[in-house]
């Protein structure tokens, strides 16, 4: 059973300056991933500028235990919609409650901004993630191939709010 910890979540501002502190945070999380999906992940393309970047285009959030980084995720502003990705918890906080109050923060930034749902993507292979995202109000709606691929990769989930 997933235990709650005390943990806050704060949105990235312009002065955020850890950015090598949440790449080292994603490289871990997903590190799992190596050799299960298929294409690979594209956290390996990652660098601290280019989550730098990331954040100027997308609202992020991370989660702090203390002044450790132990969670993040972005979220693309849509017409319709929020789009999540690079949700990543610590390895060794997992199952905390770490990632639901992360989605949690994404949900009511969308909320606020009017949006009908979130939406997020996932592989194939993380049969976990598809079982934590439906415990979490989500639900498949399309399964797409990466570029190169005939067979489905990915599946996209989405969540509406009312």
């Amino acid at each position: 059973m997933d235990r709650v910890e005390s943990v806050s979540i704060t949105q990235i501002l312009a002065d955020f300056d850890r950015w090598d502190d949440v790449l080292a945070l994603i490289m871990r999380a997903f590190a799992a991933m190596d050799g299960v999906i298929d294409p690979p992940s594209s956290a390996h393309l990652l660098t601290a500028d280019t989550l730098r970047d990331k954040a100027r285009r997308e609202i992020g959030f991370v989660a702090l235990k203390g002044d450790r980084i132990v969670g993040c995720v972005f979220a693309l502003e849509r017409e319709a919609e929020l789009y999540v990705g690079k949700l990543a918890v610590a390895p060794d906080c997992q199952g905390q409650g770490f990632g639901r109050q992360l989605m949690q923060a994404a949900e009511d930034l969308a909320r606020s901004r009017g949006k009908a749902a979130i939406e997020l993507q996932t592989r194939i292979e993380l049969t976990e993630n598809h079982a934590a995202f439906a415990r979490l109000g989500f639900h498949e709606t399309e399964r797409t191939a990466h570029e190169g691929y005939a067979r489905p990769t990915s599946i996209t989930m989405r969540k509406t709010l009312s």
